[in-house]
């Protein structure tokens, strides 16, 4: 598979530098991340995983057969800027939410095969729920190059390239609507008497339980929900008060909305190119 190269240094390049790493899928000095300045951030996670580091980006280049471009996304034109000449056929992978394929093209200033990802930061620990979608560069070798990456920090869907705002509002941002669940839950359980560590543990064995339930029954969750759910018991009488707060529809309105803001960034990201290109 050769060596990958991460530009760019935050939490999503570290979540999946720990995933690919934990997986086996490179050793340490096949993975090289660069950023442009931080030197400390770049220090710490050499110490933490071993990898390369460095701030010269063509070096990153030079080395990887994958490069993966994970700055922030207004950060797209300079991080791809002094590459460009050096992008040959290595296999593109933008993280960036809201940077189309269109706009990855036109910096690089040629077509190219890219892969655009959507994982989340459960990367780290191999349990991402990733899509991806290729644009007409890509061959099936470099998509099955691509599924076997994310595969190996979790699950990976190939999707199309305009499906991918409602998978950010999905499953990108689906950790944190479950991470706030659980604050929910931690707060009514210490409310009702429970010790916190006690709440802690008991929660989450409820929620891997829950989720592998899910995940090797045939019988759809509103099934599963309903044979919980005694008539006149305890969970009616919860379930009955999240239906009276309208639990349900602001986790769809929640998603929907998050999807929307996906839209609506993308074009903010794009237009604020353009204008910086026009300069």
């Amino acid at each position: 598979m050769g060596s990958i190269g991460f530009i760019g240094a935050g939490s999503m390049a570290e979540a999946m530098v720990a995933g690919l790493l934990k997986g086996k899928v490179y050793k340490p000095e096949e993975v090289v991340v660069a950023n442009r300045s931080n030197s400390a951030r770049l220090e710490q996670l050499s110490k933490m995983y071993g990898i390369k580091t460095t701030h010269d980006k063509e070096r990153l280049v030079k080395e990887s057969s994958i490069i993966v471009l994970a700055m922030k996304p207004k950060d797209i034109q300079a991080g791809i800027d002094g590459i460009q000449e050096l992008i040959e056929n290595q296999l593109i992978v933008s993280v960036l939410a809201g940077i189309s394929f269109e706009t990855i093209t036109n910096i690089l200033g040629k077509q190219t095969a890219i892969v655009r990802a959507m994982p989340n930061t459960s990367a780290a620990i191999g349990k991402s729920a990733t899509a991806i979608a290729a644009s007409k560069d890509v061959t099936n070798e470099q998509i099955e190059t691509c599924k076997s990456l994310f595969e190996a920090i979790g699950i990976c869907k190939l999707v199309e390239e305009n499906q991918l705002d409602a998978v950010t509002g999905l499953s990108g941002s689906g950790p944190a609507y479950i991470y706030y669940l659980v604050e929910a839950m931690e707060k009514a359980a210490i409310e009702v008497g429970l010790e916190s560590a006690v709440a802690r543990d008991l929660i989450v064995q409820t929620l891997l339980g829950a989720s592998e339930m899910i995940a090797i029954s045939e019988k759809h969750p509103s099934q599963l929900r309903k044979e919980v759910t005694s008539p006149n018991g305890t969970t009616e009488a919860g379930i009955t008060i999240l239906k009276e707060r309208g639990f349900e529809d602001s986790l769809v309105t929640c998603i929907k909305r998050a999807t929307e803001r996906a839209t609506e960034l993308k074009v903010m990201f794009e237009d604020e190119l353009i204008t910086i290109e026009k300069k």
